[in-house]
């Protein structure tokens, strides 16, 4: 199936509502998200407008998504520029350099295993390195411990995990791992 890999557009917020809740009533979700199908389907519809106005039109966020030729959409991902010196928005600190981490991961169950991945991480690792105020110099991203086929993928695609780890949202028993891209 060919997709086209874009940007969302700012009027495309119930779709990004309606992909955001299919991904959170994934089996996999706990291990991916860090909120509940309940918590994001409470939202009104303000909240899905503004963030995708945002996601669309901005330099300091930007989701891709993998749009079928029946215009369906199959997957998605999100990237968050944090620049340095500023709190991060995972609240795990302040950068040194400017950065951008990649969250909201995720293709249908349909697609996965297509390459579809690789497309939507392309996009999104690609407008990164596009950006020049600030200029990313890395893009991280943190994975659940037992997330082990997000992490194989991570991995072929050229992250590296750092070490740093953080408590799962979902169970502070639980880790996260960071992993990186360098420029």
């Amino acid at each position: 199936m060919d997709h086209v890999i874009r940007a969302v557009r700012a009027d495309e917020w119930k779709k990004v509502k309606e992909l955001r809740l299919e991904a959170l009533r994934d089996p996999a979700a706990r291990l991916a998200f860090h909120e509940t199908y309940e918590e994001a389907s409470a939202q009104p519809d303000l909240f899905w407008q503004e963030r995708t106005e945002r996601a669309a039109d901005s330099d300091a966020v930007r989701q891709f998504v993998a749009e079928g030729p029946d215009g369906v959409w199959h997957g998605t991902v999100t990237v968050l520029v944090e620049p340095a010196g500023v709190p991060t928005l995972l609240g795990d600190g302040e950068p040194a350099q400017d950065q951008a981490v990649i969250v909201g991961v995720f293709v249908r169950q349909e697609s996965r295993g297509t390459g579809l991945i690789e497309g939507l991480f392309e996009a999104a690792v690609g407008w990164c390195w596009e950006l020049r105020e600030p200029a990313p110099v890395r893009v991280r991203l943190y994975v659940h411990e037992d997330n082990h086929r997000a992490v194989g993928f991570y991995r072929r695609f050229g992250f590296e995990p750092t070490g740093v780890t953080a408590p799962a949202p979902t169970d502070p028993a639980e880790r996260e791992l960071e992993h990186v891209l360098v420029r």
